[in-house]
């Protein structure tokens, strides 16, 4: 269903408030470069921070911008059952063709918990709903077995998977199947998690490179083994630099120095530090990504 290089889109920010031509931009940049799909509101584009009324704006925004172009998957998660029903309403109600939803955090819920946390989303909004499985930030880890009662629900659909375990989409397509969508969360294991069974990665990097990271997956899907090896080694040190900071803080960098959009970030993080700025600048000299 949803596969090859998707961006968790950046939100640019300036002066505090958002930038929605810079916002725009990124979108248009995207698409002409190949990306096939967008995560609006996710944990890169600082849902945290966002406002209510920001978020689903933001949403909104993606939709009437894309036409239907790619497709979009809104992220619509929430600790709050009841919270996230109502932002993944939303984001069915405005055209988002799936909705990402991040185990909750902060209260800690046992594995029935969030089993029934999805199943009353699922149950409420009859939209695609892929779990956003990522423990370090959100404490909890949701475990195989769960998540293949999930899947039994028709519109759980896959998994953008952040726990950094490399056998975990084997073992997930051994007790799902082929057809739950598993998506890597994290870009320094983008080209691993494709061998392992996977069918794509959520990026970050993918908003600063984002020609690179989808001839990555388009070169991987046509066999095309020495393009991907090349195109894997380039990309190592931005897929590692760009989280030596909390994210986003790096890839805003990292983008402002290409001219996408300002480096501003909403606190509680701060902008990149010295020694970020000197790692994303050392790691986008040697992918050779240079402002257009």
């Amino acid at each position: 269903m949803f596969h090859g290089s998707i961006t968790a889109l950046i939100t640019p920010f300036k002066n505090g408030e958002i930038d929605w031509k810079a916002f725009e931009n990124l979108i248009e940049w995207q698409i002409e470069k190949g990306t096939h799909a967008l995560v609006p509101c996710g944990t890169t584009g600082e849902s945290p921070t966002l406002s209510h009324d920001e978020h689903m704006a933001i949403v909104k925004r993606t939709v009437d911008i894309v036409k239907g172009r790619i497709p979009i998957i809104a992220g619509s998660g929430s600790n709050s059952t009841r919270e996230a029903i109502r932002l993944t309403a939303y984001v069915k109600e405005v055209g988002a063709n799936a909705a990402l939803i991040v185990t909750p955090y902060y209260n800690k819920p046992t594995q029935a918990g969030m089993y029934e946390h999805y199943r009353a989303i699922h149950d409420e909004v009859h939209i695609p709903i892929i779990i956003y499985n990522i423990p370090g930030r959100c404490v909890i880890d949701m475990d195989v077995e769960t998540m293949a009662n999930l899947a039994k629900l028709p519109n759980i659909v896959g998994v953008k998977d952040a726990a950094g375990d490399l056998s975990r989409p084997l073992i997930t397509r051994h007790e799902i199947g082929r057809d739950f969508c598993q998506l890597s969360g994290d870009d320094i294991t983008a080209g691993a998690f494709l061998a392992q069974g996977g069918a794509g990665c959520i990026s970050v990097l993918s908003n600063i490179a984002p020609k690179e990271c989808a001839d990555l997956q388009n070169a991987w899907a046509h066999s095309d083994l020495e393009t991907f090896e090349k195109l894997r080694d380039r990309l190592v040190p931005l897929a590692r630099d760009l989280f030596c900071e909390s994210s986003p803080a790096p890839v805003k960098y990292a983008a402002s120095i290409l001219g996408i959009c300002e480096g501003d970030v909403r606190r509680p993080l701060l902008p990149a530090s010295k020694m970020a700025r000197e790692k994303v600048e050392a790691a986008l000299d040697f992918a050779g990504i240079k402002a257009q």
